[in-house]
């Protein structure tokens, strides 16, 4: 990866003993179920990976482990993130390992005890598929200097990769980030031997990762806030250049750059740099002078309007402000030979500004889709000018290349989609978008006609993988050779790896993980210079994901008859089940937006425009607070209009049918049935092995609800006309609130029924908070979701509603609903239901599962493949 397009990844340390007092006493005290929260809250506070540590004296380390591990993993929430072991006993890690579903991240080993010692950990590492942590630690003790810390990694990669086997990509060198401006002369490098060290050690050790604790360099400064938080952002600026992409920050202890006061901000690089030897005195000076302040505001005003037109424009862009834009784009114009040089001239180099503070982290996605507004105004001004210069001289205006993009055939979510078209038309690019719902022969049809330099495919659900498959496929059957870029929700490298990359040998296909991470891929793919080296390695590591794959036994499941027999298990002779007020389906309308909007969770919001973080204390987030902060204020001007004008009509259809659990599946009365996966995880927690049929009884009268809700077709329309404008800030904005207000009709509409309709909490009186936290009894698990993974029980649910006729949802042929902001589910209202993921599924399920679908075992390992422990795909290419 480049520097322009690393992404850092921060790492959460909550769940660490050693690091959180609050976290010990938990665990200390056997409160794990309020252990659980605390990792719960890290992931909703944009940790990416969680931290997990259990070295206590008084705590038996493996058995904390073990529970706590264990539990984390049937919470979807929380594994969606990886999990670090983090132990300096070896048993602790191994116990780790054992519980852990996904990849892990093993912190740390190291050759203190010698290379004996560490190559027989990372075998072990490696066996159960796990990520390493390796600190720059050797039989002389830790690596101080630059020249040690290099040396000592360097030989860690070659015994790693060279005699273990280890892939590089799973190698992350902690080369020990050690506190600066001590007083003791031989501290004065430390923070740039780390900088120069990770710089090598990335450059001689080609796919491995860098990554250090954060607080130790500030470490002598502790107490006075404001120089640590200097330190600290001063120190990623340089270090995260360098090759630094992951690593325990607070976001808390972080300023903006170019925010901090210019004199502390140098004080602070004299110290990271060490570029003078009174620094040290010089920082101790300074630093009481900002004891206690909780830093400066800055006051908005129009001073910039004194400045050349040039910078004018250059200002407009970077801050989004579209009020001057026509005059000074005028101006511009009046001032160059040809309407063009403008756009070549000061717009583009306004966008170049952009583009390097949103590659340095300097701005964010919501900054750069109003960046792009602003540009299309100035162009939209400029069009009549170069159409009439086109018409007279024969001109044309010159793109980086052009791209086609498009959410495949059968999926309609196209938000992330548009973000990327965005960012890519504000770097120079021709985006030509296809939309949703494109089948393979438009796609590639296009990219002919167009003669396109890119294409790119997008998916939100996981049909679309084999979609996306097939688009390959075909591309290699008419021989294109124009790069493919897989991206979207369900995506991921291995997948591109491992199925799509096999599909089509005539063109290179490159998994792009966000809109971050677009430009750089793609300028690299069209750079004459840049791509073999970019390509190589990309391939490389496919065909390492693809051999790992293919080697790596398959984690051991509980045959299904096993998982069943530790099914949950209730007194149901005891249990009266609660009777609905009606049976049947009925149809709900004209619901008011202002009341749906007191049920909007607004932190996914937020995570669409790709900020991280939890509202409401996003908005005053050190690190995205200020981009958050616009965003919001935005967001709610659009509110106003939306709500006060009506541009939604929400509708919902809910009904309720008798139905008993049999085996797996919920029988219904009419003849009718929803079937369920169970877990078939090996489990040392004494928790059940789930599934969703084991929560409606076995016998007697109980229910089963379902629904579907929706905020309607309208946003189509809405956000056409804003994009026809050249706003696609307010285009991605209206779509980003319809699916929120989907999300709020479900939530709304549940608890009318908990209510009201099946009225078994008629009494409940939950804040919109504790609505959000699932505070409530019953759930409402949705097909394609972790508690029933496949997508294709919604058409079982869809008939029975009659979703169509009712409130004009519909499925594609992949299942997904149109219009895209939908919501669909099952209501279950005994007090013991929960949330659960199914996880990894065995053969025996999948063929048993099947049988009751009336499928081929082919067809429902299609449909679950996203679950299954074992590949049959790759295994019968192994085996023919």
């Amino acid at each position: 990866m480049t520097d322009a397009t690393a992404t850092f990844i921060n790492i959460g340390e909550r769940t660490n003993i050693t690091g959180s007092a609050v976290f010990r006493k938990m665990i200390t005290d056997g409160r794990y179920g309020d252990a659980v929260e605390v990792a719960r809250q890290q992931v909703e506070s944009g940790a990416q990976v969680i931290d997990v540590n259990m070295d206590e004296g008084m705590l038996d380390g493996v058995q904390a482990m073990t529970t706590f591990l264990n539990l984390i993993a049937a919470e979807p929430d929380i594994a969606r993130v990886p999990v670090m072991i983090d132990s300096s006993k070896w048993e602790v890690i191994e116990a780790g390992l054992k519980c852990v579903q996904g990849k892990a991240i093993v912190n740390s080993i190291s050759m203190k005890e010698g290379e004996d010692k560490f190559r027989e950990q990372a075998r072990a590492c490696l066996s159960y598929g796990a990520a390493v942590v390796v600190m720059a630690f050797d039989e002389q003790g830790q690596a101080d200097t630059a020249p040690r810390k290099i040396e000592i990694c360097q030989r860690a990669f070659r015994i790693l990769t060279e005699e273990v086997g280890f892939p590089a990509e799973d190698i992350i060198f902690d080369p020990n980030v050690f506190a600066v401006a001590t007083g003791i002369e031989e501290h004065n490098t430390y923070a740039l031997d780390f900088i120069e060290a990770t710089r090598e050690i990335r450059r001689t050790c080609p796919g491995c990762h860098i990554s250090g604790g954060l607080s130790n360099v500030s470490f002598s400064f502790r107490g006075n806030e404001p120089v640590r938080r200097a330190m600290h952002s001063v120190f990623l600026y340089y270090a995260i250049p360098a090759g630094m992409d992951m690593g325990i920050v607070n976001a808390g202890q972080l300023d903006i750059y170019d925010d901090i006061d210019r004199e502390l901000r140098e004080a602070v690089e004299d110290v990271i740099l060490n570029r003078r030897a009174d620094a040290t005195d010089r920082l101790v000076d300074l630093a009481e002078r900002f004891k206690g302040q909780k830093g400066k505001v800055q006051v908005k005003d129009l001073a910039w309007r004194e400045l050349p037109v040039a910078k004018r424009l250059e200002h407009a862009l970077v801050h989004g402000i579209t009020e001057f834009i026509d005059t000074d784009t005028e101006e511009a114009r009046l001032s160059v030979a040809r309407p063009l040089h403008v756009i070549e001239g000061p717009l583009m180099a306004g966008m170049n500004v952009v583009g390097d503070l949103f590659g340095s982290g300097k701005m964010f996605l919501p900054q750069v889709v109003k960046s792009a507004r602003v540009m299309k105004q100035a162009v939209a001004w400029l069009e009549p000018y170069m159409e009439a210069e086109k018409r007279e001289l024969g001109l044309e205006r010159k793109s980086n290349g052009k791209v086609i993009l498009a959410t495949v055939k059968g999926d309609v979510h196209d938000i992330g989609k548009n973000i990327v078209g965005v960012v890519l038309a504000c770097n120079g690019y021709e985006i030509v978008d296809l939309g949703v719902m494109v089948p393979a022969e438009k796609i590639l049809d296009t990219a002919v006609r167009e003669k396109a330099d890119i294409i790119g495919l997008s998916g939100l659900i996981t049909p679309s993988l084999d979609e996306m498959v097939y688009v390959a496929s075909e591309m290699q059957r008419r021989g294109m050779v124009q790069p493919l870029l897989i991206g979207g929700a369900t995506t991921s490298a291995a997948h591109t790896a491992v199925k799509i990359e096999p599909a089509i040998r005539s063109a290179p296909v490159v998994h792009v993980v966000d809109a971050s991470r677009a430009v750089g891929v793609v300028s690299t793919l069209l750079s004459d210079e840049d791509r073999p080296v970019f390509l190589g390695e990309v391939r490389a590591r496919y065909e390492r994901m693809r051999e790992a794959r293919k080697d790596g036994p398959p984690k051991p499941r509980l045959p299904i008859a096993e998982a069943r027999a530790a099914k949950l298990k209730f007194d149901w002779d005891s249990y009266t089940p609660p009777r609905p007020t009606y049976e049947g389906v009925r149809t709900f309308e004209d619901i008011d937006l202002g009341t749906l909007a007191r049920y909007i969770d607004w932190t996914p919001y937020f995570s669409a425009w790709d900020l991280a973080g939890r509202y409401p204390a996003i908005l005053e987030d050190k690190i995205v607070g200020e981009a958050a902060s616009s965003l919001w204020r935005d967001t709610q001007a659009m509110m106003q209009q939306l709500v006060g004008e009506d541009w939604l009509k929400p509708k919902a259809v809910v009904g309720f049918w008798k139905a008993n659990s049999a085996g797996d599946d919920v029988k219904l009365a009419n003849g009718e049935a929803f079937l369920t996966l169970r877990q078939q995880m090996m489990k040392d927690n004494s928790q059940p092995n789930f599934a969703l049929a084991d929560f409606v009884a076995p016998k007697g009268d109980d229910w089963i609800g379902g629904f579907c809700v929706t905020s309607g077709p309208e946003v189509e329309d809405i956000a056409q006309r804003f994009a026809a404008k050249g706003d696609d800030y307010s285009s991605i904005m209206v779509k980003a609130l319809a699916d929120r207000f989907a999300e709020a009709m479900a939530e709304y509409m549940h608890e009318k029924v908990r209510k009201e309709l099946w009225a078994y909490a008629p009494d409940e009186a939950l804040s919109t908070d504790e609505l959000i936290a699932e505070k409530y009894q019953g759930i409402r698990p949705a097909a394609g979701y972790p508690c029933q993974p496949d997508h294709t029980e919604k058409a079982t649910l869809f008939r029975l509603l009659e979703a169509e006729k009712r409130i004009g949802v519909e499925l594609t042929s992949s299942y997904a609903m149109m219009p895209a902001s939908s919501v669909s589910g099952l209501y279950l209202s005994h007090p013991k239901s929960v949330y659960f993921a199914v996880g990894r599924i065995g053969r025996d399920q999948v063929a048993d599962y099947a049988a009751r679908k009336g499928w081929e075992t082919r067809m429902a390992e299609r449909w679950l493949a996203p679950i299954l422990s074992y590949d049959p795909f790759v295994m019968a290419d192994a085996v023919a």
